[in-house]
Parts: C-alpha cells; sequence; structure tokens
C-alpha cells in the first residue's frame, strides 16, 4: 500500500498541494468509470480527442482528492485534494504499478504475440486455478495502461499471476516489461495486427521479445520460423514445440490424438477442439503445464474441461421493455468492474444486478463482501439479486447500500423465485460464474423472438469512432448520424454508446427518432435533417434543433414559435440538389433571422455529392468554395459565427482540409469503408445471422418455392433458414444470386426468397437444423453481399427489419 507522499519517488513528480497523506488505493484513468473514494487517485492524461485535466473539477466534485497532473491547475479551487506535477501520467502510472509488483515474488507468465493471446491466459487460468490463487488482466487489458491497471490488483494472498502484453509501436514493451516482471514467457506468434506501427515483421517480433528480457525461459512454437530466428538471435532462454520443425516438444499427429515426445518421453493426448487456431493456442498452454512439471495425465484430465472462452458481454433485448446484459460466463472482481462500466454507459433509471458469488477470490468474505459493496456503491445500482451462499450468509451487509435487495441461496432457487412480472423498463446486469448456470435466468428474462439476429460488436464501434477521431483537427467537432435507425443498428442503443464516448451531436432523420433517443436519456444536441411544421411542437417540447433547408420552412418556424425559442441548423445548397437553400434564397433568409432573434444559428453546413470518388474532387472542392461563400454572407450579415460542417465520412478520409469546424459521420463508424479506396483500420462491426430450419434430400428434377422458380438439376441438400424479405433479405437474392455462409462455405439461394425464409443449396456441406447461417459478416462482407443485389451497403444495413433481434457486446471477463 503506497501513500501520496511516497509517489514523487516512484512516479518522478513533485507534490504542489498536500492536505492530508492518504492511502492509494484504486487508479483511475477514465472519469466515467471513478471509483468515488478518496483514496482513488485519478491520472489526468492528455489523449488525442480527450484531456482528462479538463475532468478533474468534476471528479473533485464527485469525491475524488488524489490527482496526477501533467500541467498547473488552480489548486486553490480545490482546498481538500492533493496533486502531484509529473512529466508523464501515462509514466507515473507505470512507475507507479512497477513499484506495487515489486513488492511480489511470485511466478508470473507473460504473453504476448499477434494473436491468441487473451485465450491462452484465459484456459491457463483454468488449466492452473486447481494449483494456485492466480490473478490476471481482466478481458483483454494488455494496453500501456491496461497492463498497470491489472497489476495493481495484485495482492497478498494472489500465488500466481498471468498477464498479456500488446504493443502498437516500437519502444513501448520496455516499459510493460517493468511493469509485468514476467518470469516465464509465452510468444503466441506473429500477424499483421498494428503493423502500421512497425517498419517489418522483424521489427515487430524484436519489440515484443523485450518483454522476455529477464524470463527463466520462452516458450513458443518453432513452426513461426521469423519468431524461431529472433529468439535465437536474442539467446533468451526458451521451450519451443512444433509440428514440423525441430523443437524442444515435437508433437505428432496420430489418429484423433497427438504423440508428444519431449526429453525423451513419448506420450499421447487428446484436444478438446478440433480447430487449428484453438489446437495451437492449447499447444502453448500444455508446454507451460508440462515446464511447470504437470504430468501428461492431470493435463489431459484438466484439459478435457476446457470451456470455449466467451469474451464479451451481450446486450439482449429483455421482457416488458427491459434489456439485458448477459455476463453469464465468469465472475471476478476485475471482470465485474468491466461489466459495472458497461452498465454504466446504458441511460436508464433503474438498474438491476443479477450476481453470482464469487469463487476463488483468495479475499476472505469480509474482505471479498466490501470490494462488492465498494463496486455496487459506485454504479448507481437500484436493485441486487444475490445468488450463492456466501452472498445469502452475508445479506445484511447489504443493508446499508439503500437499495433493494433479494438474496438465495443457489440458482434452483432463483429460478423459482424470481418474477418475471417484477422488471420493466429497467437494465439487468446478469453477472454469474459458470457454476451457477445464469444462461438460465437469461433465458428466463429475455425476450423471445424467432433465430434471425443482427449482432453489433461495440468495441468495433468505439474502434472506427476512434479512428475517424485520429483522423480529426484539434478541436473539430464530431457529428454522429444515428438516423433510419442507426443504419440499422438500433438508435437507443448506439446514441447511448456515443454519448457515454462523449461525441457532440447526434443527428436523425425525423423527430420521433429524436424522441425516442430523448425518452432513453440522450442529452446531447440532436439534429433533425427533415423537420416538418408538424413536428414544430414535439421539436421544442424535447430541445431538438431543426435543419431549415428552405424559406418556406424558415417562415413556418417563425410564426410557430411567436415568443419561443429554438435552436436551429441552416443547410445551403450547393450541388446536392437534394435540399439546402439557394444562392438567391440567402438575403430573404438573413431578412428574416433578423427580426427573430429568438432563432438561434448552432450551425451551418452542406452536403459534398461526390466526396467518395476521386472522379468527383474538382466538383467537391467547387461545392466548398459555394458552402465558404454563403457562410460568409450568412455569418457577416448576422454578426455570428455558427460551426461549419461539410464533411461526411468519405469526407474526413478524403478532405482532410475541409473538417472545418465538425464533422459528420455515418456509415464509417460501422466499420463499411465508404470511399473507392483502401482503408484496412475500419472493422466491420454487424453480423446478421439466423439458423437453418430443416434440412431435406429433393430429387434431381424437383422444383422449389413460390412458382416453381428454383430447380433441381442434381440430387439436392436443400436448407430452409429462418430468413426472409420480411426481415430485410431482399428478394433480388432469389434464384441464385444470392449465397449465406454455412459453416464457412457459401450456400447459394434456390428459388424465390419467401417473406419469412429462404431455401438455400447446401449440397456437400456438413451442417444440421439449429446451425448457425451468416448472412452476412466475417467470411461474407456486406460490400459481397450488395454487389450481388446490385445496390449499396447502406441498402442492406438499413433494410434489416426492427423485427430481427440485435444482439450488442463488448468485451467481457
Amino acid at each position: 500500500m503506497f501513500q501520496f507522499t511516497q509517489l514523487p519517488a516512484v512516479c518522478d513528480g513533485v507534490i504542489i498541494q498536500l492536505v492530508k497523506d492518504r492511502n492509494v488505493e484504486d487508479l483511475v484513468i477514465d472519469s466515467r468509470k471513478a471509483m468515488l473514494s478518496e483514496h482513488a487517485l485519478f491520472f489526468a492524461i492528455p489523449g488525442e480527442r480527450h484531456d482528462g485535466h479538463n475532468y478533474v473539477a468534476e471528479l473533485y466534485a464527485k469525491g475524488i482528492r488524489q490527482f496526477v497532473l501533467e500541467r498547473m491547475v488552480l489548486v486553490e479551487n480545490f482546498p481538500e485534494a492533493n496533486f502531484l506535477l509529473v512529466h508523464s501520467a501515462v509514466e507515473a502510472l507505470q512507475g507507479l504499478v512497477s513499484a506495487h509488483r515489486n513488492e511480489f515474488s511470485i511466478p508470473i507468465i507473460g504473453i504476448t504475440g499477434s494473436n491468441g493471446k487473451t485465450i491462452i491466459k484465459e484456459w491457463l487460468y483454468q488449466l492452473l486455478s486447481p494449483d494456485y490463487r492466480i490473478i490476471k488482466n481482466p478481458g483483454s487489458y494488455n494496453s500501456q495502461l491496461g497492463v498497470p491497471l491489472s497489476v495493481w490488483q495484485m495482492q497478498p494472498h494472489h500465488e500466481f499471476g498471468i498477464f498479456e502484453a500488446g504493443i502498437s509501436k516500437p519502444n513501448e514493451m520496455q516499459e510493460l516489461q517493468k511493469v509485468i516482471q514476467p518470469t516465464l514467457g509465452i510468444f503466441t506468434n506473429i500477424g499483421p495486427a498494428h503493423d502500421e506501427g512497425f517498419t517489418s515483421f522483424e521489427q515487430k517480433i524484436f519489440e515484443k521479445l523485450k518483454l522476455f528480457s529477464k524470463v527463466e525461459k520462452l516458450i513458443y512454437c518453432a513452426d513461426h520460423e521469423l519468431v524461431q530466428s529472433a529468439v535465437l538471435a536474442t539467446c533468451i532462454p526458451s521451450f519451443s514445440w512444433a509440428f514440423y520443425n525441430n523443437a524442444d516438444l515435437q508433437i505428432t499427429p496420430s489418429g484423433e490424438s497427438f504423440m508428444l515426445s519431449w526429453e525423451g518421453q513419448k506420450q499421447t493426448i487428446q484436444l478438446p477442439f478440433r480447430d487449428p487456431a484453438s489446437a495451437e493456442n492449447c499447444f502453448h498452454c500444455i508446454a507451460v503445464m508440462l515446464h511447470l512439471g504437470h504430468s501428461v495425465q492431470t493435463i489431459q484430465e484438466r484439459i478435457s474441461l476446457l470451456k470455449t472462452v466467451p469474451m464479451r458481454l451481450e446486450l439482449k433485448q429483455g421482457i416488458n421493455n427491459c434489456q439485458i446484459i448477459d455476463d453469464s460466463y465468469n465472475n471476478d472482481l476485475g471482470g465485474l468492474r468491466i461489466s459495472l462500466d458497461f452498465l454504466a454507459g446504458i441511460q436508464k433509471k433503474k438498474k438491476t444486478i443479477i450476481l453470482s458469488d464469487i469463487l476463488q477470490s483468495g479475499l476472505d468474505e469480509k474482505e471479498l463482501i466490501q470490494k462488492i459493496k465498494e463496486l455496487i456503491l459506485t454504479s448507481d445500482i437500484t436493485r441486487l439479486i444475490g445468488i450463492g451462499p456466501v452472498l445469502k450468509k452475508c445479506q445484511d451487509e447489504f443493508k446499508e447500500l439503500s437499495i433493494e435487495t433479494t438474496f438465495y441461496p443457489d440458482s434452483e432457487s432463483g429460478l423459482k423465485e424470481i418474477n418475471r412480472n417484477d422488471f420493466h423498463l429497467e437494465v439487468i446486469l446478469i453477472k454469474g460464474a459458470r457454476t451457477f448456470h445464469f444462461e438460465k435466468i437469461v433465458g428466463l428474462l429475455q425476450h423471445k423472438v424467432h433465430g434471425t439476429r443482427m449482432e453489433i460488436d461495440l468495441n468495433k464501434i468505439v474502434h472506427n469512432l476512434n479512428f475517424f477521431k485520429a483522423q480529426l483537427k484539434s478541436g473539430v467537432k464530431i457529428m454522429v448520424m444515428v438516423k433510419a435507425f442507426a443504419y440499422g443498428s438500433g438508435s437507443e442503443e448506439i446514441a447511448t454508446l456515443l454519448q457515454y464516448h462523449r461525441v457532440h451531436y447526434l443527428g436523425v432523420a425525423y423527430a420521433d427518432e429524436g424522441v425516442e433517443l430523448r425518452k432513453n436519456h440522450i442529452t446531447i444536441p440532436i439534429m433533425v435533417m427533415n423537420a416538418t411544421e408538424e413536428s414544430f411542437q414535439t421539436i421544442v417540447d424535447y430541445n431538438l434543433q431543426p435543419v431549415m433547408y428552405s424559406l418556406s420552412m424558415l417562415r413556418s418556424l417563425s410564426d410557430f414559435l411567436g415568443s419561443k425559442s429554438c435552436t436551429v441548423h441552416l443547410e445551403a445548397e450547393t450541388g446536392m440538389n437534394r435540399l439546402g437553400l439557394e444562392a438567391e434564397d440567402l438575403e430573404e433568409a438573413i431578412s428574416i433571422l433578423k427580426i427573430n432573434p429568438n432563432i438561434k444559428i448552432a450551425s451551418m453546413f452542406s452536403h459534398l455529392a461526390g466526396a467518395d470518388e476521386s472522379v468527383h474532387d474538382e466538383f467537391s472542392k467547387s461545392q466548398v468554395s459555394r458552402y465558404e461563400h454563403a457562410y460568409h454572407t450568412i455569418s457577416s450579415q448576422l454578426n455570428i459565427a455558427p460551426i461549419r460542417h461539410i464533411l461526411n465520412s468519405s469526407g474526413i478520409l478524403r478532405f482532410h482540409k475541409h473538417q472545418m469546424d465538425m464533422v459528420r459521420l455515418g456509415l464509417g463508424l460501422y466499420g463499411l469503408n465508404p470511399t473507392s479506396e483502401a482503408f484496412y483500420q475500419l472493422q466491420p462491426a454487424a453480423t446478421l445471422k439466423t439458423v437453418i430450419s430443416q434440412v431435406k434430400t429433393i430429387k434431381a428434377g424437383e422444383s422449389i418455392g413460390y412458382g416453381r422458380k428454383g430447380k433441381a438439376d442434381y440430387k439436392m441438400t436443400l436448407a430452409t433458414i429462418a430468413i426472409g424479405y420480411a426481415d430485410g433479405f431482399s428478394r433480388s437474392f432469389s434464384r441464385g444470386a444470392g449465397v449465406v455462409l454455412i459453416n464457412g462455405k457459401k450456400a447459394p439461394v434456390v428459388g424465390n426468397v419467401c417473406m419469412d425464409m429462404t431455401m438455400i443449396d447446401m449440397t456437400g456441406i456438413e451442417a444440421k437444423e439449429g446451425d448457425e447461417v451468416i448472412i452476412f459478416g466475417d467470411g461474407l462482407p456486406i460490400q459481397e453481399l450488395a454487389a450481388r443485389a446490385n445496390t449499396i451497403p447502406y441498402e442492406i444495413l438499413t433494410n434489416t427489419s426492427e423485427r430481427v433481434k440485435r444482439i450488442y457486446y463488448a468485451e467481457s471477463i
């Protein structure tokens, strides 16, 4: 435990205000995820888009009393706070945690590589838990910030540590080595992830190997020849394994088993996984266990019990207009904190957590219950349902939280007693250790719909948002368009995520879309692109901001408002020829606005008609010129300086010099490249899936579907899948124009697409009823689907019916 007065020595800083020498218990880097305690320490880290120094006052008001700064603040405004001034807040964080790590002498496994780090970490945790009390990263907290936050959780009761580390550029890994100080290393493999930060694969490998500069042994696969060469060149003590090359542990397939040969021994082992990636990950774990002295019999027993690691929590539609956060796989304090952070981003008044006992925490009951109470206390929970003998036994300890509580000794009791009708208009976090089988509780409270679903990866949404933010100059605001049901992805959930990540504006098509967002606690400004006279009252009532795109609209709003006020956006017509004030309209618009000072102009904007293709660049530049002339006319005549914006997603990527004051992000948020150029950093976030309803064999010559448009030219294995044109799977995919993906293989549509189902030819594909079918996603990009329908990805996404269940997921564990 460190006290504040010890920080200058370990953080390389100077105390600029000391009020009280407090203990440092919790480390905070994100004001949205703060542990509200006077013993928390906030690191004000300046980033590309957000500066932690801007949130000092907010956190002080919430109860934080200890701060690490890179620049001075008016300390007299914070009379109860301690402040430490440092050169780098990130380096100060790493220095503090390195000093914390020095207090422990337990064995630590460090893991790096391009792929498989998190899976190997979680499997090793499962395999070694019978022998040790283990500390590990929650989720994939493997960055320059995530690693120290993870290692800080190391406590005296821990006997073993497993930490993964990732880097994106040179000279990062040596800092993580000081924080983790691994005694045993695993290098998984090398691939193209984060290639842009390095000049070559070789450079990236040598940089990653810096994690293992002081390990007793490094475990790696010698079949990765670049890794093998680098390890030999660095002379790091190693234990290699391989299928094909010579290695310390030679692995030879033998039927459904594998022969292990090492140190003169030969024994066979079977894996519970068949795919090559899982096999490689599993053999890294086997090599570690052999090195640690476990027998092959013990290894076989334990790997047979390995389970697939679900590294995500899912946001699902629940009964009675509830939302469910399904995290029913794993429960430890680190994972609970991640889940509660995710819950914090959902703006509902009622928040329930259904929580199981936390197993193998290494803490005594009193300490464990206190930690759980602290997490719940800072998470705005309104109801706790605890399940498990420890929580039931300690239920009186939670009375001081002043929230509704119910406790059950086991899952069976909970399933019998929990009443579905007790849940209304709330978000429910279901967080349980695997042995409690909380998937049954999820089933009890989840809204039942058919098997077709769209999965939206919120981590990828955030990645894409940050990618576009990184393209912007300092001070440029960002508006995100969530019109058309957020391009089919679900407006409320996406808007909530965007508000959590502090975008400046949201854009919707119609007022009723804005109203729904306001009803779901979205408070940031919302621009309504297609306002109507009938919607003016609603717009004023819900504090929405309509676009004025014509003189008639402007006159109507003036007549409606009277003495009331309204904030609007002016749209200038510059060549799109869709909506907007023409150049000859500006003089009259100025006259109307001069006599209506209650109409406030938030921004003036226009649309580029061809920003996605270089062939239109000259026209785009002419549009910018016409826009700037219109803006100057308005701003000079009215003596105002409204926000300027003209760039959409493709414009952000292709016209950096015209970012102005704000940009509008649309389809790019979902990872679809809106240009004809290559931007590989974007990550498609949506996957549309369904299931096989029936499989049958059709004789050659038989017809299939309405109008007998499908014909079996051969003995055909036919599958009927649970999606049709009412779900958004267009009839244009009929008769072989469309394909779907089943177990990694493409299967064409047969006959006409029906309203609720579609027939496909799955001849030669191994699959059964109930198996998953990908409509678009990994292996079948939405761009390919759009090309087959002779349309654009926008239409595919927005056509996906609202009756299709949306499932949102993010990093968990």
